[in-house]
């Protein structure tokens, strides 16, 4: 399980006595790890009697550039900061560029968190 506690080290490196056992909402989730094609949606429960729309795969993007949006398909990752293998298996997180109906576009959005990716065009 993905653990969002605190560090188990010190600043100087040495290790700190735990002084509870994990917390529920400590817990965390594995990434989302969006991949380009089909729409695919998953809602899922969030603290405080919220949810969260995830995209497990996608193919539409919302292109803003100079002020003007449209929507776009999603053709292909170029490169992901995030990760190198990111690109290379199509996963779009944000900072993403991507290649689009309209053009190169860096990606805005969080998909796995909000469910859509937003992008700004970038010249190439």
């Amino acid at each position: 399980m993905k653990d969002q506690g605190g560090s188990t080290r010190k600043r100087t490196g040495g290790r700190l006595k735990p002084l509870h056992k994990k917390k529920k909402h400590e817990l965390g989730r594995e990434p989302t790890e969006t991949q380009v094609g089909d729409p695919d949606f998953r809602t899922i429960d969030a603290r405080g009697n919220t949810e969260k729309t995830r995209a497990l795969t996608t193919n539409v993007v919302n292109v803003t550039d100079d002020g003007e949006t449209v929507s776009a398909t999603i053709e292909d990752v170029v490169e992901n900061d995030a990760n190198p293998n990111y690109a290379r298996r199509n996963i779009i997180t944000k900072g993403a560029v991507i290649e689009t109906s309209e053009g190169r576009a860096r990606v805005t959005s969080r998909p796995g968190q909000t469910g859509q990716v937003n992008a700004v065009a970038v010249e190439e």
